[in-house]
């Protein structure tokens, strides 16, 4: 095992901070990381172009306008800001064998990817109430979620997230660190660094574990709360068909959801009380966290929702029109 050099600070001769971490890809495929970059690529290339399609779109068209979009681009620009933060690091193991990460340049990389992942798990939120909301009252919708509402809750979403997870990275700052530096992801994450460290560590599970309940925890049983909600009135229509309708409108929502959400739960009950995990089934469950949901959520939202197809087919349309147009021109030139 790879060890980095000791000994930022020393205090009383006790304390010790690793200058460096070294970040794992996947355990015991070392050999082969250059072949699986192949499809983390596609991954990350499918996350890219297709969340910055989903804003231009967004932008471009006038009907797209409206609440359910708004938020929508608000998860889009999320999504982007975890595959920037996660790229760098995943594709430097695997292209380059680049394990070394810097102490505070780690704790950084986590603060970030955590704040992420609770603005997504709270956006998710926001979908729920503007699709009961629609469903329910849709006729005092308009009046309720207005633009400046809808930037009300999105500022709201930014603030609980820095602000809870403010205190997380001092918390690992103060701890001391032992002779291991390995991480076990090509990315950091708080109990992963909290797990390196010789110290107690009472104080950061317990203040961890408050801020995700209070949180992710929360938007999840409001999530499911908006669904039963949801599913009451639905029930309540009078036709099958208009029950269907409505909730066809919430389908890609669901999926977003449950994307989101399982692998969380899963990765965070690994890290509790999976210490006979092997690590693989660790890495793999990490991966399809933070990777898979920025990727799919794109194509699920362009698939299921008809105004996002439809934008998306009139923009090639004018796209390839303009092309036409233009290669005529010049031959009659």
């Amino acid at each position: 095992m790879e060890h980095g050099p000791h000994t930022t600070e020393e205090v009383n001769g006790s304390f010790y901070q690793p200058s460096a971490f070294f970040m794992m890809g996947i355990p015991g495929l070392e050999a082969f990381h250059h072949w699986i970059s192949i499809p983390f690529c596609a991954l990350y290339l499918i996350a890219l172009l297709g969340n910055c399609m989903i804003l231009f779109i967004i932008k471009k068209t006038q009907s797209l306008h409206e609440p359910m979009y708004y938020f929508l681009s608000m998860l889009a620009v999320t999504d982007l800001g975890l595959v920037f933060c996660t790229l760098p690091t995943t594709l430097g193991i695997f292209w380059f064998n680049m394990r070394r990460i810097g102490f505070d340049a780690c704790l950084t990389q986590m603060y970030f990817i955590h704040i992420l992942s609770f603005i997504e798990s709270s956006v998710l939120l926001a979908m729920a109430f503007d699709c009961f909301i629609a469903i329910s009252h849709p006729l005092r919708h308009p009046s309720i979620l207005t633009k400046t509402t809808v930037m009300k809750i999105g500022l709201a979403i930014i603030v609980r997230a820095m602000v809870s997870l403010l205190p997380i990275p001092f918390l690992l700052k103060r701890l001391t660190y032992c002779g291991k530096t390995e991480l076990s992801h090509s990315f950091c994450f708080h109990p992963d660094i909290m797990n390196l460290a010789c110290a107690d560590t009472k104080v950061n599970v317990f203040y961890g574990m408050i801020v995700l309940l209070s949180t992710v925890g929360m938007d999840f049983i409001f999530i499911v709360l908006s669904y039963i909600l949801i599913i009451k009135t639905v029930v309540s229509l009078a036709t099958k068909d208009e029950c269907l309708k409505a909730l066809n409108t919430c389908v890609s929502h669901i999926c977003a959801v449950l994307v989101f959400f399982i692998p969380m739960i899963g990765l965070s009950m690994i890290h509790r009380f999976g210490k006979n995990v092997p690590p693989l089934a660790n890495t793999l469950v990490a991966y399809t966290y933070l990777i898979i949901p920025p990727a799919l959520n794109p194509i699920i939202y362009s698939i299921k929702s008809s105004h996002i197809r439809e934008a998306l087919l009139r923009a090639l349309w004018k796209k390839s029109e303009s092309g036409w147009s233009s290669t005529s021109s010049a031959r009659k030139h």
